[in-house]
């Protein structure tokens, strides 16, 4: 048995990436929620924030689709 290091790696490197990005996306999401809570708690207008969380958490959901879509395809 031979096992191909290179593409070992390879895919953990990739794996690694993609689940820090996914991480980070989700977590900016929740961040811009608390800071829609915040602006509103203010008097403030909460439009950019709720925003830009909706816009992660949709990015975030593109990306596991797009995972799926690789496993089944």
């Amino acid at each position: 048995m031979k096992i191909d290091w290179a593409a070992l790696g390879s895919v953990f490197g990739v794996s690694l990436l993609a689940t820090v990005a996914l991480v980070g996306l989700f977590s900016l999401g929740i961040v811009g929620l608390g800071k829609q809570e915040e602006a509103a708690a203010d008097g403030g207008s909460a439009t950019l924030a709720r925003t830009g969380a909706y816009a992660c958490f949709g990015l975030c959901l593109a990306a596991v689709a797009y995972g799926i879509y690789l496993i089944v395809v």
